[in-house]
């Protein structure tokens, strides 16, 4: 494949793999959506569709890597990073245009719900209440930034860490395992399909702690788009954590190319 064809391809399937990942989050999370408050099985199902979907559109240009953590866990497995600055721009490209497709395909939704003076202490609201919500987004997680982006349930930068690296292991372990295609550079059919079970299965088991982000750039890119967004009352976009659902998803992809080479190769 061709480095125009790999650009193209992680572009298209990383935009699609946002958009749908991060509809989901909106679709449960904000006001006046049809599937308000569906819960974390609807998420962790949505996210690992999400995977599906991209998977099976990129992957005959591409491979549909769709995640630097793959990209990495591969190249470690082949010994080849020729191809990886090329795959990593069309991810992190990728990312930001599905998050901004997000934003405007729950373009009311979005401003329902962050003008909602019950959710950010808008006009009507206590004054000391309203005080205490501005001050609150002004130094942390805005109320919708779950939409774009992780955070912690618990803030503790070891766990957290740990919690990612394992998530991600867990991811490239079955791709490198399971769900190669037959050149053995991206994902299969069958490995598409079987890869976005394991998604779903890692969002139930382990996405509790962080929300499982397991991808750099599903992360990274969403997060600088809701920093960008003139959104009203969104908040901070929690800086401060942003390095952990970054770093950890590319030290759990170099630990799984690893293992592979050392117990499957």
């Amino acid at each position: 494949m061709s480095s125009s064809d790999i650009f193209i391809g992680e572009t298209i399937g990383t935009a699609i793999l946002i958009l749908l990942g991060g509809g989901v989050c909106a679709a449960v999370t904000l006001k006046a959506s049809k599937a308000r408050n569906a819960g974390w099985l609807a998420i962790a199902f949505g996210w690992g569709f999400a995977v599906m979907t991209a998977a099976y559109i990129s992957g005959p240009l591409s491979g549909a890597h769709l995640n630097p953590a793959v990209t990495v866990g591969i190249a470690i497995k082949d010994g080849d990073w020729s191809n990886t600055p090329t795959y990593f721009a069309g991810q992190f490209l990728g990312a930001m245009i599905g998050a901004v497709l997000v934003w405007i395909a729950y373009y009311g939704q979005f401003q329902a719900h962050l003008t909602d003076r019950e959710i950010v202490g808008g006009p009507g609201a206590q004054d000391t209440a309203t005080a205490k919500s501005v001050e609150a987004q002004e130094k942390g997680a805005g109320p919708v930034l779950g939409i774009f982006s992780t955070g912690p349930e618990i803030r503790h930068t070891v766990q957290n860490l740990a919690t990612e690296i394992i998530g991600t292991f867990v991811l490239l372990l079955a791709i490198l395992t399971q769900g190669l295609n037959d050149a053995g550079n991206g994902l299969g059919v069958l490995g598409a399909l079987i890869t976005s079970f394991v998604v779903v299965s890692i969002g139930l088991s382990l996405g509790g702690p962080t929300g499982y982000a397991i991808n750099p750039v599903r992360d990274l890119g969403p997060r600088i788009v809701h920093a960008l967004l003139p959104l009203p009352n969104k908040g901070g976009s929690d800086w401060a954590y942003a390095w952990i659902p970054v770093v950890g998803p590319l030290i759990g992809g170099a630990i799984a190319g690893g293992v592979y080479n050392v117990a499957f190769a």
